[in-house]
């Protein structure tokens, strides 16, 4: 009974801030999407050309950069949003991810601590389902009262450390009404263990 109530509250939850990022939502004009489409598609193009005619580029180097870009819109889908790749750390549960910036701290939370974190989440068709980082304001949460693979995955991390989860659904939302299906992928951002 326990974990039916607190599943709901996990539910509830997420279901509040959904319909609060719904609410915050600011629409994009097709010009200025055509426009940042435009631009980002040169800016492949020029990478493309010029990773092909350089010499001596290391795959390192090419990780920088993806880290870069990603580093400067949060909210676009990561290329490797579709599966875990093959360095993504992964659990006897079958949660996977990867560090994306190492911490400065060094306790790690308990699945009791209370923390605050930014994160965006897409499912694995890119689709961003929520963002603390579009609404500007982190979350403040217990771990006990999220779903499985945030209190298993941010245990893993320590303060200022920003991490992808590749969630599978039986840590996910395991097929709720009204919650995204599947596997989820989310970007976490580790800002302060409360307590």
């Amino acid at each position: 009974m326990r974990r039916r109530i607190a599943l709901l509250t996990c539910l509830l939850t997420f279901s509040l801030i959904a319909c609060e990022s719904k609410e915050d939502a600011v629409e994009e004009t097709p010009s200025t999407a055509e426009q940042g489409a435009t631009e980002e598609g040169a800016a492949e193009e020029g990478a493309a050309e010029e990773g092909a005619t350089e010499e001596g580029a290391t795959e390192e180097g090419a990780a920088e950069e993806g880290a870069a870009e990603e580093e400067s819109d949060p909210l676009a889908a990561p290329a490797d949003v579709a599966a875990p790749p093959a360095d993504a750390e992964t659990t006897a549960s079958g949660l996977a991810s990867k560090v994306l910036k190492e911490g400065t701290g060094t306790a790690h939370p308990t699945a009791n601590s209370t923390v605050r974190a930014h994160y965006t989440g897409w499912t694995t068709d890119g689709k961003m389902f929520d963002s603390s980082v579009k609404r500007g304001q982190p979350l403040t949460m217990p771990l006990n009262r999220v779903i499985a693979g945030w209190t298993e995955g941010v245990q893993l991390m320590v303060e200022g450390e920003k991490r992808r989860f590749w969630i599978p659904q039986d840590l996910a939302y395991k097929g709720a009404p009204g919650m995204p299906a599947g596997m989820l992928v989310f970007d976490v951002e580790l800002i302060e263990i409360v307590n």
